[in-house]
């Protein structure tokens, strides 16, 4: 969704709209989703402005569907998030490299007197994947040795086989 900066009304502006997964996956690089598939993500939002400077403040409401990271059966995660940004023109003249602090994450420039919501929304989706999805907290995973998913079954193997390249260590025998 695009806002046009001249258009935001001096009282500010409620916005509601959805995105559906399929937005989500062109968004994404070529080189695939990680394997997980995204619901229709729905965005609230508040649009005020002050001058030049726009603020936004909003929450999205989705879930996903990924292989979980310990037994890779997929389970279904709600996501949810709230962002706020400072949009502003950008600066006249080019700025000197600076360390950004956390309070610079939620700041970015517009261009044309336009600013594009979508990409605040995309980003905001992406931090809330977590890095290794469970579809249980106490999630057992896959065997190491059979690959058998210990969730839904048990297997016969044994809990240490010895890993061969480290067996002279066991003809190690320390000195007092």
């Amino acid at each position: 969704m695009k806002i046009n900066v001249s258009n935001i009304p001096e009282g500010g502006i409620n916005l509601r709209f959805e995105r559906n997964g399929e937005w989500f996956q062109q968004r994404l690089p070529e080189t695939g989703s990680g394997g997980f598939v995204l619901d229709r993500a729905g965005v609230a939002c508040a649009v005020r402005r002050m001058k030049e400077n726009v603020f936004i403040e909003g929450s999205i409401t989705t879930a996903a569907e990924m292989p979980c990271s310990r037994c890779l059966e997929t389970t279904r995660l709600s996501l949810q998030s709230s962002f706020h940004y400072t949009f502003a023109p950008p600066p006249s003249l080019p700025q000197e490299d600076v360390e950004l602090s956390a309070t610079d994450l939620d700041f970015a420039y517009y261009e044309e007197d336009v600013i594009d919501l979508d990409a605040a929304v995309f980003e905001q989706i992406l931090l809330q994947i977590p890095f290794k999805p469970l579809c249980a907290e106490s999630c057992r995973g896959l065997c190491p040795h059979c690959g058998a998913n210990l969730n839904a079954t048990s297997c016969d193997c044994r809990s240490e086989i010895p890993d061969e390249r480290l067996a002279i260590l066991k003809q190690f025998k320390a000195q007092p």
